[in-house]
C-alpha cells in the first residue's frame, strides 16, 4: 500500500505543479514563460524521484510501469494497481487545478499545435528517448540513486523545452489522462495514450541489446 499511496502522490505533485505552471503562466500573461514552464517539468520530477524513488522506484507514468514490466524488472501483478494510483493522482490534482482556476479552459491538457500525426511522432520518440535514459539509469525498476533524479529530470526539461509548445512533451499517459478528463478536452487522449506506451516499449528490446553488446564485448 505505501508504493500506492508513493505513486499517487508523486505523480498528483507532478501533474499539479507542471499543468499549475501552464495554468498560472495563461493566467499571469506569461509572467513564468515556456522555459519556465520546462524548468518546472524537470524540477518537479527531479524531486518526486528523490523523495518517492525507494518506496515506489517513482514510476509515476503509467508508461514507464508497463515499459519496466516489458523489461522483467517489473511484477505485472503491480501493473494495475501502479496505473489506477498515478491516474488518481493525476485526476485529483488536476480537479484542485480547476477548482483554483475554474476560469481556465483546458488545465494544462496535452493538446497537439499542429496536425495529430506531428505530434504522435514527436511523443513517440520523445517517450522513446525518455525511457531508454530511464533503463540505463534506474536500479531495477526503481529510479532511484545519486544522479538518477537529475539525469531523467533533466531529459523530462530538456524535452519539454524544445518539443512542448507543438505536442504538449507529455511522455506520460497520467499525466495526460487528468486535464482532459477534468477539462473536458479528450479529443487527443488516445495519441497521449498511445504514443508513450508505444515510444517506452520499444526502448525496450534496445536496451536489451546494447546491454548484451556490452557484456559480449568485455575483456
Amino acid at each position: 500500500m505505501k508504493k500506492y499511496v508513493a505513486e499517487m502522490i508523486g505523480t498528483f505533485a507532478i501533474v499539479f505543479c507542471g499543468t499549475g505552471a501552464i495554468v498560472i503562466d495563461a493566467a499571469t500573461n506569461g509572467n513564468i514563460s515556456h522555459a519556465g514552464v520546462a524548468l518546472t517539468w524537470g524540477l518537479i520530477v527531479m524531486t518526486m524521484i528523490y523523495t518517492f524513488g525507494s518506496n515506489s522506484g517513482a514510476h509515476f507514468n503509467p508508461a514507464v510501469s508497463v515499459a519496466f514490466a516489458l523489461a522483467n524488472r517489473f511484477p505485472y501483478r503491480l501493473l494495475l494497481p501502479y496505473i489506477i494510483s498515478q491516474c488518481a493522482g493525476a485526476i485529483a490534482a488536476s480537479a484542485l487545478l480547476r477548482f483554483l482556476f475554474p476560469s481556465d479552459i483546458f488545465l494544462g491538457a496535452s493538446l497537439p499545435a499542429g496536425a495529430a500525426m506531428q505530434s504522435f511522432i514527436l511523443e513517440l520518440i520523445l517517450s522513446f528517448l525518455l525511457m531508454l535514459v530511464i533503463l540505463h539509469v534506474a536500479c531495477g525498476s526503481k529510479e532511484e540513486g545519486l544522479f538518477s533524479g537529475i539525469v531523467i529530470g533533466g531529459v523530462v526539461g530538456l524535452e519539454a523545452m524544445f518539443a512542448g509548445p507543438v505536442c504538449g512533451a507529455s511522455m506520460n499517459p497520467a499525466r495526460s489522462l487528468g486535464p482532459a478528463l477534468v477539462s473536458g478536452h479528450t479529443e487527443f487522449l488516445w495519441l497521449y495514450w498511445v504514443a508513450p506506451l508505444s515510444g517506452m516499449a520499444l526502448a525496450v528490446p534496445l536496451f536489451k541489446f546494447m546491454k548484451k553488446e556490452a557484456i559480449l564485448t568485455q575483456p
